[in-house]
């Protein structure tokens, strides 16, 4: 059997969308002890923003700027 660090290695050598298709999965697979509705509304607001991405509608930003701009605009 592989090591999680072997298999992250190798998933994160697939293409972006792969690895985009792979992640949906791996959070669909997840239990969630939440009530369904709220479920199904994260699940389509998810949906929507991964389509905004897909379709260039909006350029995604890294992660470490994102909270850079969060922390500075707490700041304020």
């Amino acid at each position: 059997m592989r090591s999680i660090e072997q298999l992250t290695e190798e998933v994160l050598s697939l293409p972006s969308e792969s690895r985009a298709l792979l992640a949906e999965k791996l959070v669909e697979s997840l239990e969630f002890d939440t009530d369904p509705a709220i479920q199904a509304v994260w699940t389509t607001e998810a949906k929507r923003r991964r389509d905004e991405v897909r379709s260039a509608a909006v350029q995604p930003i890294a992660g470490e700027e994102a909270l850079a701009q969060v922390r500075q605009l707490l700041e304020q």
